[in-house]
């Protein structure tokens, strides 16, 4: 066991509660145990007894007592029961307890479905928001942010400018080129977004309007997330595998001025492990080349989730008039939606996931109607549905989510439709460590915990450690199980056993104990 990285190592019985606290300092040295009584008292909130910490960092799993007041770990090490007071006590014996996981990519909105269970059941403790370029449509976010600290979510939430939201609020909204003044009012918004506590901005450039954007008015606004020391997460352009180098070439771009991030890292129609490694050494080159971070985060399915205008032209999508598309442009249409649901491994890889269509491929769809799927799509329209498809490879995603650059993300939500917004953390070791042995557990714990801290800029939070936040969870990986499916995609997982947000628990044994997240700000 390396030592050195281990909190105060204490002996059981060295101290009981009825000797004053002057007299133990006179006998011997204090033990750091004693020394926390002389200066913190012996009041506490909550002692996780007995488990085996992973703080997030080090490989070497040990055993320790954690000492919790407030929203704050005040003591990892030894603790001689006897000689505090403490209101609840989580027996962690034969379990692990780790930080609470941090979900980079996540979805939903705190004022409707404020609890966040689908996170809480993961072992999930805090959140991003704002993704894919879209964020809520406030000039000042501050009035949001203090609506949701007021409603109390169940998770701690991170928020990010969407660039989308930056466009629309500027008046830029679907134009290829900003006017000069519009690119002006998106720096100061951003700049105002950054200075209210977002931690970046996403970029959504394979949905309207961040499609419109170019390389100047990007480096613009990378400078400013560059300047406020923030993150560029962004939803790349095309992650089909012929374009994907080109996409990523773009973000990296970027990330001459400011840390950049590639949202939920995938290869549309790309096989094989070699293919991954061409990937991840494009990133790696640009990460040893540059002054800033280069990472990505993950999902752990081969199926991704989008609204279903992800399969129709730029031509029939805002700010163009679908109506008039339909009429005029009818034929073009339907061979247009006819080739791209073939490349993208046929009807029977889409799933829907909105009503009236739910949980039907639209070959079923198709089918049932007795029409050509297309003809479907074009009655649904751009904006009309949403749905899964099946167009990744296990391998090849497999061999991404193993690099130590990658951590891990939902892109999953309360609502939505996919497994990945209730399975994507257990199912990382359910999976990837018990089964397929693809890393240990503390690499596991590593990349949902302190690598997502650090890139995000997070303090006090990401690792167990004196001083820091009380967000962590306690489970045993041998009963740890997602249990969503495709058919069934809002079922709860299984095996985080307690789960504290901000020093409190929030979610235990399956069911949600309180709600104590708040929103963070950078």
């Amino acid at each position: 066991m390396n030592k050195s990285n281990t909190p105060g190592r204490l002996r059981y019985g060295v101290l009981f509660s009825f000797w004053p606290l002057f007299f133990l300092a006179g006998c011997t040295s204090p033990t750091p145990f004693q020394e926390l009584l002389q200066t913190r008292g012996s009041q506490y909130d909550t002692l996780v007894r007995g488990g085996r910490v992973l703080d997030g960092q080090d490989s070497v799993a040990y055993r320790a007592d954690i000492l919790i007041r407030n929203d704050s770990i005040l003591f990892i090490g030894e603790v001689d029961a006897s000689a505090i007071a403490v209101e609840q006590v989580i027996d962690a014996t034969g379990k692990y307890v780790a930080p609470g996981f941090i979900d980079t990519h996540a979805h939903g909105d705190p004022l409707e479905t404020p609890a966040f269970e689908n996170f809480l059941a993961m072992g999930v403790t805090t959140i991003c928001l704002g993704q894919d370029g879209g964020s809520p449509e406030y000039e000042d976010i501050r009035p949001w942010m203090e609506k949701v600290d007021s409603v109390g979510p169940g998770v701690n939430i991170a928020m990010f400018a969407g660039h989308g939201t930056l466009r629309q609020l500027s008046g830029a909204g679907y134009k290829p080129q900003p006017e000069p003044e519009e690119m002006a009012r998106m720096q100061t918004l951003l700049t105002d977004a950054l200075d209210a506590g977002c931690f970046g901005m996403t970029t959504g450039l394979e949905y309207t309007p961040g499609i419109y954007a170019g390389d100047e008015e990007l480096a613009a606004l990378a400078r400013v997330v560059g300047e406020k020391g923030g993150l560029i997460m962004s939803h790349v352009r095309n992650e089909d595998n012929g374009a994907i180098e080109a996409s990523l070439r773009e973000l990296l771009r970027q990330g001459q001025y400011c840390n950049v991030q590639v949202s939920h890292l995938k290869v549309v129609y790309g096989k094989g492990e070699e293919r991954a490694e061409e990937i991840l050494g494009l990133l790696d080159s640009a990460r040893n080349n540059s002054n800033y971070s280069v990472t990505a985060d993950i999902y752990p399915y081969t199926a991704s989730y989008t609204g279903i205008g992800i399969v129709f032209p730029q031509w029939a999508k805002p700010p163009n008039d679908y109506g008039q598309v339909k009429r005029e442009r009818r034929e073009e249409l339907l061979e247009f939606l006819r080739q791209k649901i073939q490349s993208r491994n046929g009807p029977e890889a889409t799933l829907f996931g909105t009503e009236p269509y739910a949980g039907k491929t639209l070959a079923q769809v198709a089918a049932e109607q007795g029409r050509p799927f297309e003809e479907v799509l074009l009655d649904i329209g751009p904006g009309g549905a949403s749905g899964a498809y099946f167009v990744m490879d296990e391998a090849l995603q497999g061999r991404l989510l193993e690099a130590p650059h990658v951590m891990i993300c939902s892109d999953g939500s309360p609502t939505m439709r996919h497994p990945r917004g209730y399975g994507s953390f257990p199912k990382i070791i359910e999976q990837y460590v018990r089964e397929e042995q693809r890393f240990s557990l503390a690499e596991a714990v590593r990349k949902m915990t302190s690598l997502p801290a650090e890139t995000l800029g997070l303090k006090g939070r990401g690792v167990l450690k004196e001083g820091y936040q009380a967000d962590l969870v306690v489970f045993d990986p041998r009963k740890v199980k997602a249990r969503a499916t495709f058919s069934e995609p809002h079922r709860l997982a299984e095996g985080m056993e307690w789960v504290a947000v901000n020093g409190k628990v929030a979610f235990r044994e399956g069911q949600l104990v309180r709600r104590a997240g708040r929103v963070l700000r950078k």
